[in-house]
This record gives structure tokens, C-alpha cells and sequence, in this order.
């Protein structure tokens, strides 16, 4: 895990690079549906507010547990609706900063044989605290990059997800 040290300071940087970049977006953008099936700016937003608690449990999970079993996390299947649920911008932002400290101060108290523990999920071939770690900020970074496609990408350019 010679990157470790790097995820932690990308985990740790998370909030502020979300929040100084969705602050650039003027706020009647922030709700504008693109299209059919695509998440608003604002949506986005939320769902990386709201997937955090679910992500510390995980974390705690492979720190207490010998091998944990995971479910995995759709949005839209678990819920009535597809859409997350709209959260104030403000609120949203203390929220995802909040959860991740916590994310951030248990992954830094890891030693390197909890790093290492595999857990089960049905939907990757491996799965340690190491990759649950690295995929947290590839999903942070993931949604910040639709976000800005969804921002400022020409029609004909953007990206359809199904």
C-alpha cells in the first residue's frame, strides 16, 4: 500500500475541493436536470452528504470484524424514489466534512493488518479496508467530475449514463 498516505490526504481534501468547486456553479445551475435520468448538480451533492454514514459503517466494520459481509449500495433500489432526496447545500457540505473526519481519523488509527483485511461484497472479486479506502475518493471524485460535466458540457458531448 505504497499509496496510502496519498489517499488519506486526497480523503482529507475531499470536502474542501467539493465545496470550493460547487461554489463556482451559479446556484440556477445547481438543479438543472440535463437530461432524462441524470442527477442535478444539487443531487449529486447530496448523495456524496448521504452515502457517508453508510461509508464510516464500513470502515468501523472492517476494524471490528474478522472477514464482513456487505450488501451493496444502489441508490434509487432501497428507496421510493430514484432521485436523492434534495439537502441544502450548507448542511450538505458540514455533513460529508463531518463523516469524513471521522472516516479519516479511524483509517489513520489502522494498523497495516487492518488495511490489509478482506471483506466480502457481491459486487467486487476483492475487497479490503485498503480498496474500500481508494474507492471512497474515487467515488468522491468520480461525482465532482459529472458534476462539472453536467455544468459545462456542450449536449452533443455529454456523457449518457443508462
Amino acid at each position: 500500500m505504497p499509496d496510502r498516505t496519498d489517499i488519506l490526504e486526497g480523503l482529507r481534501r475531499s470536502g474542501r475541493i467539493l465545496e470550493a468547486f460547487v461554489r463556482t456553479i451559479p446556484a440556477h445551475d445547481r438543479n438543472r436536470i440535463r437530461a432524462e435520468g441524470c442527477w442535478s448538480i444539487a443531487e449529486h451533492v447530496s448523495h456524496l452528504a448521504q452515502v457517508q454514514p453508510m461509508l464510516l459503517e464500513r470502515i468501523l466494520r472492517f476494524m471490528r470484524e474478522d472477514q464482513p459481509e456487505f450488501i451493496p449500495f444502489i441508490p434509487g433500489v432501497d428507496e421510493a424514489e430514484e432521485r436523492p432526496p434534495a439537502v441544502e447545500m450548507t448542511a450538505a457540505f458540514e455533513a460529508f466534512n463531518q463523516y469524513r473526519a471521522k472516516q479519516v481519523d479511524l483509517l489513520e488509527s489502522a494498523d497495516d493488518i487492518t488495511w490489509q483485511k478482506t471483506g466480502r461484497h457481491p459486487e467486487y472479486e476483492l475487497y479490503s479496508l485498503y480498496i474500500l479506502a481508494r474507492h471512497i475518493l474515487m467515488h468522491d471524485h468520480w461525482h465532482m467530475y459529472r458534476m462539472e460535466e453536467l455544468w459545462l458540457t456542450r449536449d452533443a458531448y455529454l456523457t449518457e449514463l443508462s
